[in-house]
């Protein structure tokens, strides 16, 4: 076994490789896929027929690099999209719903909007009745702020 294994060190590092990327699904930072790279690298190296001293550097050189060169592309690529999401409370703005307590005139009632019930106010400060449709224009905390439609 290790006379098959010393003549075979390429796949050791596939090996080193298959395992960095799979523990790097638990975490997600694309750390350990650097590493992947590198012993990608340190297997063709191995492939090559060279000795352990130039797989260790290619194993180095290449995750170094990857970490200043391909991660931040990566993380970039993932992450391309985050500035546009909205919090789940902001995401009810524009959404539509239905008064379930009259919103008195200057004061609160009760909206059901996006599956939840809301302290409301009047957009205009005027009453809005029970079960009239409404958009919700503002939030505040957690008073929206809505008008009829």
């Amino acid at each position: 076994m290790i006379d098959y294994l010393s003549n075979n060190v390429w796949l050791i590092w596939i090996i080193v490789s298959v395992l960095c990327l799979i523990v790097e699904l638990g975490f997600g930072d694309l750390f350990l896929l650097c590493f992947a790279i590198g012993g990608l690298a340190a297997s063709l190296s191995a492939a090559l027929g060279m000795g352990i001293i130039p797989q260790l550097i290619a194993l180095a050189l290449c995750s170094l690099l990857s970490i200043y060169f391909v991660r931040p592309v990566a993380l970039r690529y993932l992450h391309r999209n985050e500035d546009d999401r909205v919090s789940n409370a902001d995401a009810i703005l524009g959404k539509e719903g239905k008064v379930t307590q009259a919103i008195e005139e200057g004061g609160y009632g009760r909206v059901l909007a996006g599956g939840d019930d809301w302290k409301a106010v009047s957009a205009d400060g005027k009453r809005i009745e029970k079960n009239t449709k409404v958009k919700v224009v503002a939030r505040d905390s957690i008073i929206i702020t809505v008008e009829k439609i």
